[in-house]
């Protein structure tokens, strides 16, 4: 029953969304990368990332909905980030969301980290000490 089970909430988990030079899509056009960080003092197992972006079209006010990824790490070691993806910034007037599920020990933990539209500009970057470069990270 739902009620047996335990929904501890998500701690030490963030994902960030950084300028990258390497991730860059086009000549010219700054790329940016996606990365899962563990801030916690213990390793986290089978990792299951699942993004995708999802509004509406400026241009006509249509639906727009993207793809859905879904990337599997097997353990997330503590104090790590780790790439998840690539992300074009022509989706950033889009909420980009990425879903976390992982196992610690024998508990299953998700959270659900959604960048809402264009929350991912150079003024919202912050310095991320795990990283040590500056992004956007959502907590």
């Amino acid at each position: 029953m739902k009620k047996d089970i335990s929904f501890d909430p998500v701690e030490g988990i963030s994902i960030a969304i950084v300028p990258d030079d390497q991730a860059a899509t086009e000549e010219g056009k700054p790329g940016w990368q996606v990365y899962l960080l563990n801030h916690n003092e213990y390793p986290i197992q089978n990792v299951i990332v699942s993004s995708n972006g999802y509004g509406v079209n400026p241009a006509d006010g249509e639906p727009v909905r993207t793809s859905t990824l879904r990337h599997v790490l097997l353990e997330v070691e503590p104090h790590t980030a780790v790439p998840i993806e690539p992300i074009d910034p022509a989706l950033f007037h889009l909420n980009n969301q990425y879903w976390v599920s992982y196992y610690r020990d024998k508990n299953i933990f998700d959270k659900k980290f959604i960048f809402v539209p264009d929350s991912i500009v150079p003024e919202n970057l912050i310095h991320i000490a795990l990283l040590d470069r500056s992004g956007v990270l959502h907590s």
